[in-house]
């Protein structure tokens, strides 16, 4: 196992430290809908991203969620809400951020596919309602350095807190 499957590994042990009260954990992907979406939309996914939605396909913690792939989840599937935040909108976000968790509020927390490196990129925080310089992409905000960073601390470091755990 290579340096990112090891932390990728280790944050799935986390999660699955939650109760299923808080916890959903989507089935695991067993076909070729990523390398499919890879292709659709021209850019290569992270290693951890997609390592982490292979092994469950749809995460949501305590209302944190990461969106799965397919027709099952509908309109909020990953590639439904891409192209919609792409093609649907007055305000699109540029075709290399790819929207992956909401906050509720219409922003999203996005993977930033122009800057991969080393098989991972940074978070980006996408305000919806924002009038971004698509001259200066640096406007938005880079939350983490990669996913699994934005999963420890969004998903589970936020969580902890809100529910006391991070004196326990």
């Amino acid at each position: 196992m290579n340096s990112i499957e090891l932390q990728c590994e280790k944050v799935l042990e986390s999660l699955h430290q939650f109760s299923d009260d808080l916890l959903n954990l989507g089935e695991p992907i067993l076909d070729n809908r990523l390398s499919e979406f890879e292709h659709q939309i021209g850019f290569q996914l992270p290693f951890d991203f997609s390592y982490i939605l292979t092994k469950h396909n749809y995460i949501s913690l305590a209302g944190t969620e990461i969106f799965g792939i397919g027709r099952e989840f509908r309109e909020e599937s990953l590639d439904k809400v891409y192209s919609f935040e792409q093609n649907g909108i007055e305000n699109p976000m540029p075709k290399e951020f790819l929207p992956f968790s909401p906050d509720g509020r219409g922003n999203y927390y996005c993977l930033d596919l122009s800057r991969i490196k080393d098989d991972s990129c940074p978070v980006v925080f996408w305000q919806h309602d924002y009038d971004y310089n698509y001259s200066n992409k640096e406007e938005v905000e880079t939350c983490n350095e990669n996913f699994i960073g934005w999963v420890q601390e969004v998903m589970i470091g936020w969580t902890m807190e809100d529910y006391g755990f991070e004196n326990r």
